[in-house]
C-alpha cells in the first residue's frame, strides 16, 4: 500500500492473471465524505420533521448519481481558462479513460451542475415516492452547502480553485502555476473562502430550519440558499484567475448573478404582504419612539 498526495494505492497484485492497483484518490474520498456527512444530516432533519429518513438514504443515490453527471456535464461544456482540457477536446475525447470526461476523480466537477441534477433527482424521486418536493428540497437546501464545504477540499488536494496572487500569510503555492507565475508565486485560497462561507450559510439555514420552517412558505430555505450561495461565488469571482469564459463572459458570475437575483426577487413577492405590514410599522415605531425620548 503506497498513500501520497494522489491518494492511497493498494498493490500491484495479480487477480486471474491481470496486474490491478487500485487506487482510492483523495479528491474522490473528499466528495464521498461530504455526500454521506450531508445525507446523515437530512436523514436526522427528516426524523425532526417527522419524516421518513429512509427516504434520504433510498433516493442519495438517484439524487448523486445526477449530481455527479451533470456537475461534470458543466465542467466539460463550460472548462475554466486555465484547464487541462477544453470543451472541444473533452468532447472528441469522451472515452479516453485517462483524462476524458468519463474520468471524474481527475477534478472538474462544477457545483452548478450539482445543485442542478440534485435537485432533479429529488423532484424525480418526490414525484414517483408521492413526498412533498418542495419540503423535501429545503432539507436538500440545508445539507448542500454542509456537503460543498468539506468538497471543497478536494479541490485543494487537486492544486484547483486558487485565486490571484496575493501576499497574506495564508496565501497558497501550487505546484504547477498558469504563466507567468512562478512556483514560488501564492494565491488566494478561494477552495478556503468557499469552504467557511459555506459552513456560515449551512449553520444560518439549519437554524432557521430549526426554528421557523413552521412559518415560512415551502421553497423558502431553497431560495435562500440560491440568494447565499450565488452572492458569495459572484463576489470570489474577481478574485479567481481560473475562470469560465465564453466569449469574454464570466458564465460562473453571470449564472450566479441571474440566479441569486431570481431567488431574491421570489423572496419578497413570496413575502410582499408581511414586508409591506413591516415597512408601514416602521415609521409609526419611529414617532413612538422619538417621542418617548422627549
Amino acid at each position: 500500500m503506497t498513500i501520497d498526495r494522489r491518494g492511497i494505492e493498494f498493490g500491484p497484485f495479480d487477480l486471474f492473471g491481470l496486474t490491478l492497483n487500485p487506487t482510492f484518490h483523495w479528491y474522490g474520498l473528499i466528495i464521498v465524505f461530504g455526500i454521506l456527512a450531508a445525507a446523515w444530516v437530512a436523514a436526522w432533519m427528516t426524523r425532526r420533521d417527522r419524516k421518513d429518513p429512509d427516504h434520504v438514504w433510498n433516493g442519495v443515490i438517484l439524487v448523486v448519481f445526477l449530481g455527479v453527471v451533470f456537475a461534470r456535464a458543466w465542467h466539460v461544456l463550460f472548462p475554466s481558462v486555465h484547464a487541462a482540457r477544453d470543451r472541444a477536446w473533452y468532447l472528441s475525447h469522451f472515452f479516453d479513460l485517462n483524462e476524458g470526461p468519463l474520468v471524474i476523480w481527475s477534478g472538474g466537477l462544477s457545483i452548478f451542475g450539482a445543485v442542478l441534477g440534485g435537485a432533479l433527482g429529488v423532484a424525480i424521486y418526490a414525484y414517483r415516492n408521492k413526498l412533498d418536493t418542495l419540503s423535501w428540497l429545503d432539507i436538500g437546501a440545508v445539507v448542500v452547502p454542509l456537503g460543498q464545504a468539506i468538497g471543497r477540499w478536494g479541490n485543494y488536494v487537486n492544486e484547483e480553485l486558487y485565486g490571484s496572487p496575493t501576499t497574506l500569510p495564508w496565501g497558497i503555492r501550487v505546484s504547477n502555476p498558469p504563466p507567468p507565475y512562478s512556483p514560488d508565486t501564492r494565491f488566494h485560497p478561494i477552495f478556503l473562502y468557499e469552504s467557511l462561507w459555506n459552513l456560515l450559510t449551512f449553520a444560518v439555514l439549519l437554524g432557521i430550519w430549526l426554528r421557523y420552517r413552521n412559518r415560512l412558505k415551502k421553497g423558502d430555505i431553497l431560495l435562500m440558499y440560491l440568494v447565499l450561495y450565488p452572492l458569495a461565488r459572484f463576489l470570489l469571482e474577481y478574485l479567481r484567475i481560473d475562470v469560465t469564459l465564453v466569449n469574454g463572459v464570466n458564465v460562473s458570475q453571470v449564472v450566479s448573478a441571474i440566479t441569486g437575483l431570481i431567488a431574491l426577487a421570489l423572496l419578497i413577492i413570496r413575502h410582499r404582504t408581511a414586508l409591506l405590514a413591516w415597512m408601514r410599522r416602521l415609521p409609526s415605531s419611529r414617532r413612538e419612539h422619538g417621542s418617548g425620548a422627549v
